[in-house]
């Protein structure tokens, strides 16, 4: 809106200098109105686009039908219009590939003609009719704004179909900036006028920048990442092969959760398009709330949880399992065990949903992680009673976000971790971590991580554990204040 309120202004003061000159005062009403729009893909998406299309028009000279001379009939017009429509969507759509890699990490395939079917349909007819309906008397108005209704209907259909085909999408890993940079370049040499010596090699370009695979650890080497969910807890574990996403964080509200908020938009982001594995460790929302989102966005190939074989995450599942302690497999040289619940425990209706997290432990290259759920005080006693020799981790995520009801002493003098992560919401109802089990942690010389500190944590596994913090690599201004 506010791009066209300056070019109009610019037309009733007959102040177009050039057109260029009108996007630049655009862009700078847009950014003195919203500082912080520059934040958001839309609005590099809307100038990103404009420019593009001044770009490969703007003093171009069309090509005429023939022999170079004026159309003057309303076929050689037509055409003609077709032709400048075309060239126009061609230089939209190869224009801002290397803009929606970086914004999206995909780029949709399906464009020019889901857009060739939506503009001409939207401009010619459902607008026209939307204006007349306004004007029109309410008798003659409900059935023209019914009309334009009934076609933006259709088109909903028609592009749900259009995303729905195999091939809609291309996705690959979001671009560092330098190859982001270097294929805006090659889409600039590709849109260059006529002329311009070999154009088509811009195209080149973007072959690293869209045949780029996902970077995974080496053998024998594991990565974990503790996401920023709030409260709630949810990891993904990756060897070189494989990948383990360990709960799914909290629900926000009905159709808001970790799971289409944080997890898919950073799979999508990192180019991950499956995940080997899912463990739910118990009902808990704040553990099991993106659940459902995660299995419809990714391919999925178990789920591992202490849910009943009717809860819909269950139901939704390829394949669904119950967690067990003795349960064990290798993945690329990293080991993953099972410590508990026991396989008999689910025959206690008494037990609460805590008493059954599935508790983890994950080994790789002499280095190892224990993901303890929401385990209780009655649940370590058990642990270290059955299963002590196989507590100790380097990496302990805290049991219960830090509750009172978890983290005994005796229970971390036998797991004896240097690091505890903590991932828990800023300022929480909960309040965790309770601070007398804080300091516990801090006694035994323990460091402590939360993430609602430092964002999203990566541990990356092999003969010595890396750590870095979102928050730190990332700063932002804002960040503490």
């Amino acid at each position: 809106m506010y791009m066209l309120m300056v070019v109009a202004a610019a037309l009733w003061l007959n102040r177009i200098a050039s057109v260029t000159q009108v996007l630049c005062c655009a862009l700078g009403v847009v950014v003195a109105i919203d500082p912080w729009a520059v934040l958001w893909p839309g609005f590099w998406l809307s100038f990103g686009a404009v420019a593009t299309i001044l770009y490969a028009t703007v003093g171009r000279t069309a090509q005429r039908p023939a022999h170079d001379a004026p159309p003057t009939s309303r076929r050689e017009r037509l055409w003609l219009a077709l032709s400048v429509g075309a060239h126009t969507q061609y230089a939209v759509t190869f224009g801002l590939v290397p803009l929606t890699m970086l914004l999206f990490a995909q780029v949709s395939v399906i464009s020019p003609l889901a857009n060739a079917v939506a503009i001409p349909l939207v401009s010619l007819v459902v607008t026209p009719f939307a204006l007349a309906g306004s004007m029109l008397p309410a008798a003659l108005a409900a059935p023209v704004l019914g009309l334009a209704h009934l076609l933006v209907e259709w088109l909903a259909v028609c592009l749900q179909w259009f995303s729905g085909m195999r091939y809609a999408v291309w996705s690959a890993p979001t671009p560092p900036a330098w190859l982001f940079c270097w294929a805006m370049l090659g889409a600039i040499w590709l849109l260059a006028p006529r002329g311009w010596p070999v154009r088509w090699l811009g195209l080149a370009t973007w072959i690293p920048l869209l045949a780029a695979a996902p970077l995974h650890p080496a053998p024998g080497r594991m990565t974990v990442t503790a996401f920023d969910v709030g409260q709630g807890t949810a990891l993904l574990i990756e060897t070189s092969r494989h990948r383990l996403l360990y709960d799914t964080g909290p629900v926000y509200a009905a159709t808001s959760n970790a799971g289409n908020r944080v997890i898919l938009p950073y799979l999508k982001a990192r180019g991950i398009a499956a995940l080997d594995g899912v463990i739910v460790t118990h009902s808990d929302a704040d553990h099991s709330g993106g659940a459902l989102s995660v299995l419809d966005g990714v391919r999925v190939d178990w789920v591992l949880s202490s849910l009943p074989p009717l809860h819909p995450i269950a139901r939704a599942a390829h394949r669904h399992l119950h967690c067990a302690a003795g349960q064990h497999w290798d993945w690329d040289g990293v080991h993953f065990e099972l410590l508990h619940p026991l396989a008999n425990s689910y025959a206690d209706d008494a037990l609460k949903p805590n008493a059954r997290g599935c508790t983890l432990k994950v080994t790789a290259g002499g280095k190892s992680m224990l993901l303890a759920a929401d385990i209780e005080a009655p649940q370590e006693a058990a642990l270290l009673q059955r299963a002590r020799a196989s507590l100790q981790a380097d990496v302990l995520l805290v049991p219960h976000h830090g509750s009172g009801t978890s983290s005994t002493p005796a229970f971390l003098s036998a797991v004896r971790p240097q690091t505890a992560v903590f991932q828990l919401g800023y300022r929480n109802r909960y309040h965790h971590p309770r601070q007398d089990v804080y300091e516990r942690y801090g006694q035994l010389h323990i460091e402590r991580l939360r993430t609602d500190q430092t964002g999203a944590l990566t541990l990356e596994f092999g003969d010595s554990i890396a750590i870095s913090a979102w928050r730190q690599a990332h700063a932002r201004y804002w960040y503490g204040r």
